[in-house]
């Protein structure tokens, strides 16, 4: 069963990869930013516009990555399927979610890598919400470096959409007292990442 699904994982990547080049000819920055050691646990970060977001860091983000997602895409066959190619951790929203925060930390415990969006949901700056803490928790929990993503353009078809990777953020020095201080900062970095290079 683990082999299938690594040869699924393998066919879906490359099939989306291709969808993204063709459709936005995407253009990947700053991948050199993402540290070499595949077992070195990483929270992957980034902005979230659109459902396109989640499959383009997926395939382009070095590493096999684990997305947090919202409990509610399991009635979506496509997003189902996805789930259970890269496997997802799904999340109950508005609740404590005991089962997804054992996983998680134990995911970045044994090596791997994570990926959410702190503005827990579509353009939530845009909206004016409040991001949410879960990455700086994960990040001062576990030691777990956070890596800044943005992405932009690619708002219609054939427009070119851009994502980029920043530096890695350390913050296992950091308390939980400062979750709200953190989550800041890296929100800082997403939105540094998003904007042209005349305007960093």
């Amino acid at each position: 069963m683990k082999i299938l699904k690594e040869i699924a994982r393998v066919i879906v990547r490359t099939a989306i990869r291709l969808y993204f080049v063709v459709v936005y000819r995407v253009k990947v920055e700053g991948r050199e930013n993402i540290p070499t050691n595949k077992t070195e646990p990483l929270i992957y970060c980034g902005n979230h516009r659109t459902y396109a977001d989640p499959p383009l860091i997926v395939v382009t983000a070095k590493r096999h990555v684990r997305f947090l997602a919202k409990e509610e895409l399991r009635k979506n066959p496509l997003f189902a399927f996805l789930g259970m190619v890269f496997d997802g951790i799904y999340v109950k929203r508005d609740s404590k979610d005991v089962s997804a925060l054992k996983t998680t930390l134990k995911a970045l415990k044994d090596g791997e890598s994570i990926a959410l969006f702190p503005e827990g949901t579509r353009n939530g700056m845009e909206k004016g919400e409040k991001a949410k803490d879960g990455a700086a928790f994960f990040a001062v929990r576990t030691g777990a470096k956070v890596i800044p993503v943005g992405i932009s353009g690619g708002e219609k078809p054939f427009k070119k959409m851009y994502i980029k990777y920043g530096q890695p953020l350390d913050f296992s020095g950091r308390s939980k007292d400062e979750l709200d201080q953190v989550t800041d900062e890296i929100m800082e970095k997403i939105v540094e990442l998003t904007l042209p290079r005349g305007r960093r």
